[in-house]
């Protein structure tokens, strides 16, 4: 029972990760890059892509783009709660 357990776990974070695409967050670049509100589609956008936020944390090519003043002023306006990893 907790090597299944093991196995569905390991395979929803997979699946999860395959959902994972920064790309999905372009959205977000004008309001993160300068003072504009974020639109509609980036808070949608960054509610989909809330399991991931801690993935793009942890890559140290993304980190410095995702803990930006910016993304938490984005954060903070689509009402998504920055992550704390």
């Amino acid at each position: 029972m907790v090597l299944v357990f093991t196995l569905l776990v390991e395979l929803s974070y997979k699946v999860d990760a395959e959902n994972c695409n920064l790309e999905e967050l372009s959205p977000c670049l004008q309001a993160i890059t300068s003072n504009v509100p974020p639109p509609s589609t980036c808070c949608q956008k960054l509610r989909e892509q809330i399991p991931c936020l801690c993935g793009y944390l942890q890559n140290p090519n993304l980190r410095q783009y995702i803990n930006s003043p910016g993304a938490r002023r984005v954060s903070s306006s689509c009402g998504v709660p920055f992550p704390t990893c």
